[in-house]
């Protein structure tokens, strides 16, 4: 098995496969795109050169970028060439899995045996998409989020037969790129879309209740919760507010909504067991050290200032003009 991933193909040249091609060639990996033509491929091409071009002259891309791009991307007349020498392979073709199937065969029938192949996949398992898969062992899901060139954070995913080798390897690549990765079960939806959609839903049904007004839903999601989302997850806020009022909280929700919303097993045992979070020295992160308290706070409270002085400069949005 290779040891680093230096050459790359991105299989869709749409706006998914293209933003990852983008930033693995600004990372200095040397990436072969291909799509569904030629002519398809080559036009995509031309257009993520122009965007690149665009980012770095409004600042969004570092300077030097666009030649980065330009030196490193590079486009195939057919998937079976472009896929043929190469390291790593992305498929990021729609969320149809028998196109997937397709694809992935194809790629197996060109690539070299020990290419890792991930998929780009939102929502479909691995054990869905591997028997498209020869030697499996080197197939797992490479999850980017919308737009690739921006958004960080990425997830992974083994399969049954993934060789856990394959993992440092792919996580080296996306440090490279600058992205941040984390590796979850191979279950629908993963976490990032698990988690996305049931927000979606329970917003949907306060509205639909008449509680709130979409607009006013979204409203209380971005300058709320969603304002602290950038620097702390779930579990890491709720060891911060003390898990005793949460428990207390979800008491009010358990009363209100019955079993849907009712204290998690996870959280009622750690309150039981006396760990409430930082306050205690203990919760969903384990244990903290005595200072912990004071240097979350300090960094909270610079990060959430730093937040408001961003937003405060780039305006408000197109949607709340």
């Amino acid at each position: 098995m290779i040891s680093t991933i230096e050459t790359a193909a991105v299989i869709g040249a749409g706006y998914m496969g293209g933003g990852i091609a983008q930033s693995l060639a600004a990372a200095g990996i040397v990436v072969t795109l291909a799509d569904v033509s030629a002519e398809a491929t080559a036009n995509a091409l031309k257009r993520l050169l122009r965007e690149a071009a665009e980012f770095e002259a409004q600042g969004l891309f570092p300077a030097g970028s666009t030649e980065k791009i330009t030196a490193n991307l590079r486009f195939a007349e057919s998937i079976e060439e472009a896929v043929r020498d190469v390291d790593f392979i992305e498929e990021a073709v729609p969320e149809v899995p028998a196109i997937k199937h397709e694809v992935l065969r194809r790629i197996c029938a060109a690539a070299r045996p020990d290419a890792i192949i991930g998929t780009n996949t939102s929502t479909l398992p691995v054990k869905i998409l591997a028997p498209a898969v020869s030697n499996p062992e080197r197939f797992l899901t490479v999850h980017f989020s919308n737009p690739a060139p921006f958004i960080p954070g990425v997830e992974l995913v083994a399969g049954e037969a993934t060789d856990p080798a394959v993992i440092p390897i792919v996580k080296d690549m996306l440090r490279r790129a600058g992205r941040s990765s984390a590796q979850v079960a191979d279950v629908p939806g993963f976490v990032l879309n698990r988690l996305q959609y049931v927000l979606l839903k329970e917003s949907n049904s306060i509205v639909e209740a008449g509680i709130a007004t979409a607009r006013d839903v979204d409203v209380i999601v971005r300058s709320t919760f969603g304002f602290r989302l950038p620097f702390f997850g779930p579990f890491a806020i709720a060891d911060m507010a003390g898990l005793d009022i949460y428990a207390a909280c979800f008491k009010t929700f358990e009363d209100a909504f019955g079993e849907r919303l009712a204290t998690p097993a996870l959280l009622k045992s750690l309150v039981d067991d006396g760990k409430f979070g930082v306050k205690s020295g203990d919760g969903f992160y384990g244990k903290f050290e005595p200072d912990m308290a004071a240097k979350l706070v300090a960094y909270r409270n610079k990060a959430y200032a730093r937040m408001a002085q961003l937003l405060e400069e780039l305006g408000p949005s197109p949607l709340d003009e």
